[in-house]
């Protein structure tokens, strides 16, 4: 007969075993040096929020007063498309990924810390 406590053990070491690989992994691939490979990674350290700037610019346009009215008109949407990007846009990093996968490992050795 398998213990069940001994089963859940087994499969959380698996689990930290996959994510101490996968924090290897992120941290190995940060510290390439090629240009060609740092420039690609750039974009990955530095995610770019396209909706961020979309509500700025359409914020300022919003306020800024024009007799016409025609920048009122444009910053509006400007703002809900910015909203709308930002709900539908992953802007992870690289630094967030490695971030939540150590806070993952702490949070797995804990558990099987305080099991056995």
């Amino acid at each position: 007969m398998n213990d069940p406590l001994k089963a859940r053990l087994a499969k959380l070491q698996k689990f930290s075993a996959s994510a101490k690989r996968r924090a290897n992994l992120y941290s190995d691939i940060a510290k390439m040096d090629d240009s060609h490979t740092a420039r690609s990674l750039g974009a990955l350290q530095k995610a770019p929020a396209p909706g961020k700037k979309l509500q700025k610019i359409g914020f300022l346009m919003l306020w800024i007063p024009e007799p016409t009215g025609v920048t009122c008109a444009i910053g509006g949407p400007m703002i809900v498309a910015g909203r709308y990007l930002d709900k539908k846009y992953n802007g992870s990093t690289l630094h967030d990924i490695g971030h939540h996968t150590k806070s993952t490992m702490s949070t797995i050795s804990d558990f099987k810390n305080s099991v056995t």
